[in-house]
């Protein structure tokens, strides 16, 4: 073969990797820590994409040690960074409030919502050996918080709230326990938050006889938290709803991002969610009533895709 033969090879090679790597868009998205489902979903969202995409759309899955964090990185991050986070996290940084305060950015009025993902879901779990069926009959049995999660958080103030601070056993065990803990009778319930149906209750329902406790409207509205309801026959031996609460967490990015990227991330994400939902339950309690929890604004590229869709959004969200 002459040099010109092979230095045309050559060229033809590399406009043609050129060529695929300017087709080919690269996406950071940041999630949680690896051992929890959030991880795991962000492994499956990156999954679904390229499949959604034909391969043109490549999201690599970047642990995190929480929203607070995700959130913060919205400031120095550039167009490829999708993060997950609650959205009243994202309401916090732009007012500068809270673990915010102090620490504002204009960076933070540029996020902007792609859709929603599964709600962190409150869960009370008890023995059906312990014979509680409702949270006053929690008062002298030993439950397990956890500490340091949402879900210790959240189940401390509910105990609180509804006049059980004092009056039952806090467990010194790890909630990675729990499940043993409850079946060998060291504990009388576990208290957890994660997506539903959540892979330890669905253990604890296994393994034993368990009831998942149910609020009143009363007492969901005393946590000032969005209700939510987990179908009956979600848990093993579950004859009847649960109604409990949750908080509502989301996809976010930036206005850095394009919005044909948003647009495409966004439509690839709806249509792939169906066949996410066949490997993992968690994905069927995510629907189009989810997007009322998103109380900011969605990216302009989100946006196309949900009238293309004829998806009603509010005022706020466009």
């Amino acid at each position: 073969m002459s040099n010109n033969l092979l230095k045309l090879g050559f060229t033809l090679a590399l406009a043609f990797g050129v060529t695929q790597a300017q087709a080919e868009t690269r996406i950071t998205y940041k999630s949680a820590k690896s051992a929890s489902s959030y991880y795991q979903m962000g492994v499956q969202i990156a999954e679904a994409i390229k499949a959604g995409s034909d391969g043109e759309m490549i999201v690599t899955v970047e642990e995190s040690q929480g929203s607070v964090q995700n959130v913060m990185e919205a400031k120095a991050r550039g167009g490829d960074y999708v993060f997950t986070t609650p959205p009243v996290l994202v309401s916090l940084a732009q007012g500068g409030k809270a673990m915010f305060e102090g620490k504002g950015d204009p960076k933070f009025d540029e996020i902007r919502a792609l859709f929603p993902i599964p709600s962190l879901t409150m869960h009370f779990v008890m023995s059906k050996k312990s014979g509680v069926t409702d949270f006053a009959g929690m008062e002298g049995k030993t439950i397990l918080l956890g500490k340091g999660s949402f879900g210790a958080t959240e189940g401390e103030k509910y105990l609180k709230q509804f006049g059980l601070e004092g009056k039952i056993d806090l467990a010194e065990v790890e909630l990675s326990n729990a499940v043993a803990a409850l079946k060998n009778g060291q504990i009388d319930g576990f208290v957890t938050a994660g997506s539903w149906p959540a892979p330890n209750v669905i253990e604890a329902a296994a393994s034993s006889d368990v009831h998942v406790l149910s609020l009143n409207d009363d007492q969901i509205a005393q946590t000032k938290r969005a209700k939510l309801v987990i179908p009956a026959g979600t848990y093993a031996g579950q004859e009847e709803d649960i109604a409990t609460t949750s908080l509502p967490v989301a996809a976010f990015t930036t206005t850095a991002m394009d919005d044909d990227t948003a647009y495409t991330l966004t439509k690839t994400f709806w249509e792939q969610k169906a066949g996410m939902g066949e490997d993992a339950p968690w994905w069927n309690g995510v629907d189009q009533a989810l997007m009322a929890n998103i109380t900011g604004k969605l990216h302009p590229g989100a946006v196309r895709y949900y009238k293309e869709a004829g998806i009603e959004l509010t005022d706020a969200q466009q």
